[in-house]
């Protein structure tokens, strides 16, 4: 994806029915539909179908089955509840008949209450870092066939700056923490919160994963892995921008039998805790068939 519209475009619905709704594909290097991709979608068909005074504090979801990337997403809306406060969809998606995720969300009105939160980490502002993107500029003589596919895969819609150095962290091992700033390569003019929402879902499912790889970096350099997010959560606390710098603090508390579970506060510049987010992952090696 080139651009922001390019994604705005890709996670934005048609409307087949009342509660129907029909997803097109991001052709993605690595053969299968991406994860965000499914999670922007679902958020929005289900934001279809609430009243405009909510907004979502949560969702939830699980990936069943691979999406194949030449078959177009259906996404069926169930309106589960509308209550007084709060309103509860559970959103299908479908490939030929057959379900390959699952995701249940909440919205609920502003309301007031107590506020706290945790405080943002003490790291390098997002300005005096460079991009990944120029990080792996130095790959394309030394290793140009990881240089080819690290720029194919890595997101131009997006300006990300990791703060720790991109290359080094995943040659050695090192701790299970990751941090990054993002925000949207292009200014977005108006201040819509079901869209910002949805494109911070479609963000979030970058570099989570591979946070809990980062303990083993040596061992699967020597292996062919499968990787696979199996399930996402996200919630939103407080307003944000999504093209606005937010950084993005990430660490990994375990991984075990072949699943590795991340999790990611997302603050803004002002240190306002903005989402959370907490994901499990396959992180399997292949087996070759005889």
């Amino acid at each position: 994806m080139e651009t922001i519209q390019e994604v705005i475009d890709l996670i934005t619905l048609e409307k087949t029915s009342p509660n129907t709704f029909l997803g097109q594909n991001y052709i993605t290097p690595w053969g299968r539909v991406f994860g965000g991709q499914v999670l922007g979608q679902s958020l929005h068909a289900a934001y279809q179908s609430v009243p405009t005074d909510r907004i979502a504090h949560s969702m939830h979801a699980y990936f069943i089955l691979g999406g194949q990337l030449d078959i177009p997403i259906v996404y069926e809306v169930d309106p589960i509840r509308d209550g007084n406060s709060f309103t509860t969809r559970r959103v299908i998606a479908k490939q030929n008949g057959k379900t390959i995720f699952i995701m249940s969300a909440s919205f609920n009105k502003k309301m007031k209450g107590v506020d706290h939160q945790i405080p943002m980490p003490n790291l390098k502002e997002p300005e005096v870092l460079i991009p990944t993107l120029d990080q792996i500029v130095e790959l394309e003589v030394s290793n140009p066939k990881l240089h080819q596919r690290l720029k194919s895969v890595l997101p131009r819609a997006f300006d990300i700056r990791p703060v720790e150095p991109f290359l080094p962290k995943y040659s050695k091992n090192s701790e299970p923490f990751d941090n990054i700033w993002f925000t949207t390569s292009d200014e977005l003019k108006d201040f819509d919160t079901p869209l910002h929402h949805q494109l911070l879902a479609y963000a979030s499912d970058y570099n989570l994963l591979s946070t809990a790889t980062l303990p083993h970096v040596e061992e699967f350099q020597s292996k062919s892995m499968f990787y696979a997010s199996l399930d996402h959560a996200l919630w939103f606390h407080r307003d944000f921008r999504v093209d606005e710098w937010l950084l993005y603090a990430m660490d990994s508390p375990s991984a075990s039998n072949s699943r590795g579970f991340s999790r990611g506060s997302i603050f803004n510049k002002n240190g306002d805790l903005v989402a959370s987010v907490a994901q499990e992952g396959l992180m399997s090696e292949m087996i070759k068939k005889e």
